[in-house]
C-alpha cells in the first residue's frame, strides 16, 4: 500500500472500522445529525455489566474521601453560613493509578471478546498506562503512541513519566514530536498490526467512566444522606465529564450540577513546536478543553462519544500556579500526594465551595497517581529551564501562560474564573456553520442540535442568528 501521509489519511474511515468493530455509519442520520444514544448502546453492556467487567481486573469501587482539613480552611475563608464540604473520589487506587483504568478496562475486554491480539492508543496521558495495565491483565499486546518531544528532542517531564509507566506494564511506546504526524502514525500502526483501537473516545471508553458517576452518587448519599450538589470534573477531551454525568443521571442524581474545570493556557497553541514545552500541564487545560467542547469530532474516531456540551452546567478556569499550590496543600494538610490532573478540579472546588452554603456537598471526581515527572518541583524546574518566570503573588492578576507562573501568596487568592458555556455553544455553531456552509437546518437537525448543546429551540435559534458567517 501507499503509506504517504495523504494516502493513509484518505483510508482513515476504513482503518477505523476494522480496528474498532463498530460501523459508525449505522448511527448517521440525514444531514449533520447522528443517533448518539444508539451509538452509546453499542457498548453492549449495562452499567451493572460494566461494573462486573471492571471488578474482574480490580478497577472501580474507589473510596470517597472527605477533605476535612481543607474543609476547615474553606470555612475559615468563607463568609458566615458558607463553605461547602469537599469530598474527593480517590481514583489513584485503581490499578494504574487513575480513572483512565475505567475506560481501558472496557476497551480491553471488548478487544479480547472480538478476538484482537493487541490494542493501540494514541495518548500522552494516564490513559497509556491504563491501556498497558489492562492489556497485561487480558494477555493482550499493547502499543502506546505519544506526542512527546519538540523538534529539539526535549520532552515534557510529565509525559516522560507516563512513558516509563507504560513501559513498566509491558507496552511498546512510540514517541514522536509535536505535530500532525501523531494521527498518521496511529493509523499506520492500526493498519499494520490489525490491533484494536482503544481510543479514548469510543462508546466503550465513555461507558466505562459511567461507573464513576454511579459510585459518586451512591457513596455521597451513603455518607451525607443526599446526592452531591455539584461534581467538579477536570475537562480536557471531555471523556471523564461526559461519563461521570451519564453515570450520575443513571444513579438518579439528575439535579447534581456538573462543573468542568481547566487550567487556563490561553495564548499557547497546542500544535506549536515553540509552545509545546511552554506549558506546565499536559492535559486538563484550555488547549484541549475548548476545542474538544466546540468540535468533539476532531477525535481519532468518526464520532466522538465524549460530548461535553450535552452535560456541562458550568465551566471554570484556574491558573497553573493555583494548581501547584493546591497540589502541595493536599499533600501537606491531607497527607494525600496526588498528581496534577485531579488537583485541577480540586483547585476549582476549593474556590467554588466558598460561594456555596455550608450544608452543600461538592465532589471532585478524580485523583491520579504522582511520580517524579508529575511533581510540582519537576514541572517548575522545567518551566524555569524554558525561560518562564516563577513568582509568588496573585495568580488571577499576574499569571501569564508561557511566560509567568504565579504561585498564590495566600490561599484566599485562589479564585476560579467563569467561562460562559454559551460562548462554547456559540463557537460550536460557528464552526458547524463554517464546515457545512449553511445556516438553515431541518427540524430533525434542530432537535439534534438542541440535544447536543443542551438548550431549547428558541435559544438555539438565537445563537444561530448571532453567528457571523
Amino acid at each position: 500500500m501507499n503509506n504517504s501521509y495523504d494516502e493513509v489519511m484518505a483510508r482513515k474511515n476504513e482503518i477505523m472500522k476494522k480496528s474498532i468493530g463498530v460501523d459508525y455509519s449505522d448511527f448517521e442520520l440525514p444531514g449533520i445529525s447522528f443517533d448518539y444514544e444508539k451509538m452509546m448502546n453499542e457498548a453492549g453492556y449495562s452499567i451493572e455489566e460494566i461494573a462486573k467487567i471492571q471488578n474482574e481486573t480490580g478497577v472501580g469501587n474507589t473510596p470517597l474521601v472527605e477533605l476535612k482539613n481543607i474543609n476547615r480552611l474553606v470555612k475559615k475563608l468563607s463568609k458566615p453560613g458558607y463553605g461547602a464540604r469537599i469530598f474527593i473520589k480517590d481514583e489513584e487506587k485503581n490499578p494504574s493509578g487513575s480513572f483512565k483504568d475505567r475506560r481501558a478496562s472496557v476497551s480491553a475486554y471488548k478487544a479480547k471478546e472480538l478476538g484482537y491480539k493487541g490494542i493501540i492508543a494514541a495518548t500522552s496521558g494516564n490513559y497509556g498506562a491504563a491501556v498497558a495495565s489492562q492489556a497485561a491483565k487480558k494477555g493482550l499486546k499493547s502499543i502506546i503512541v505519544q506526542e512527546c518531544y519538540d523538534s529539539k528532542g526535549k520532552g515534557q517531564p510529565e509525559i516522560i513519566e507516563k512513558a516509563r509507566a507504560c513501559e513498566a506494564y509491558g507496552s511498546e511506546v512510540v514517541q514522536i514530536s509535536v505535530g500532525p504526524e501523531l494521527f498518521y502514525y496511529f493509523l499506520l500502526l492500526l493498519e499494520e498490526t490489525g490491533y484494536f483501537n482503544a481510543s479514548l473516545y469510543t462508546p466503550f471508553g465513555i461507558a466505562g467512566v459511567e461507573t464513576l458517576g454511579w459510585e459518586i452518587a451512591h457513596q455521597t448519599k451513603e455518607l451525607t444522606g443526599k446526592f452531591p450538589d455539584a461534581v467538579v470534573s477536570t475537562h480536557a477531551g471531555g471523556g471523564i465529564t461526559t461519563g461521570t454525568a451519564r453515570g450520575l443521571k443513571k444513579a438518579g442524581a439528575s439535579d447534581t450540577k456538573v462543573i468542568g474545570a481547566s487550567v487556563n493556557l490561553t495564548g499557547l497553541h497546542m500544535a506549536s513546536d515553540k509552545d509545546f514545552n511552554k506549558k506546565s500541564f499536559t492535559t486538563g487545560h484550555t488547549g484541549f478543553g475548548i476545542p474538544f467542547a466546540t468540535f468533539p469530532d476532531r477525535s481519532d474516531v468518526p464520532r466522538n462519544a465524549a460530548r461535553v456540551l450535552r452535560y456541562m452546567d458550568k465551566y471554570v478556569l484556574v491558573t497553573q500556579g493555583e494548581v501547584f499550590y493546591v497540589t502541595e496543600m493536599l499533600a501537606a494538610i491531607e497527607g494525600m500526594q496526588r498528581g496534577p490532573a485531579g488537583n485541577t478540579s480540586l483547585c476549582a472546588a476549593f474556590s467554588l465551595a466558598q460561594d456555596m452554603p455550608e450544608d452543600s456537598v461538592i465532589v471532585v471526581n478524580e485523583t491520579e497517581y504522582t511520580g517524579a515527572g508529575k511533581l510540582p518541583s519537576a514541572q517548575l524546574t522545567f518551566a524555569k529551564e524554558n525561560g518562564i518566570e516563577i513568582k509568588t503573588g496573585d495568580p488571577v492578576k499576574e499569571d501569564l501562560p508561557g511566560k509567568v507562573i504565579t504561585i498564590p501568596s495566600h490561599p484566599s487568592l485562589i479564585k476560579h474564573i467563569d467561562y460562559p458555556v454559551d460562548e462554547l455553544r456559540k463557537s460550536y455553531m460557528k464552526q458547524l456553520i463554517k464546515r457545512n456552509e449553511r445556516t438553515i437546518f431541518t427540524s430533525e437537525e434542530i432537535k439534534y442540535l438542541c440535544d447536543e448543546l443542551n438548550i431549547n429551540k428558541e435559544k438555539l435559534e438565537n445563537i444561530i442568528s448571532s453567528v457571523e458567517v
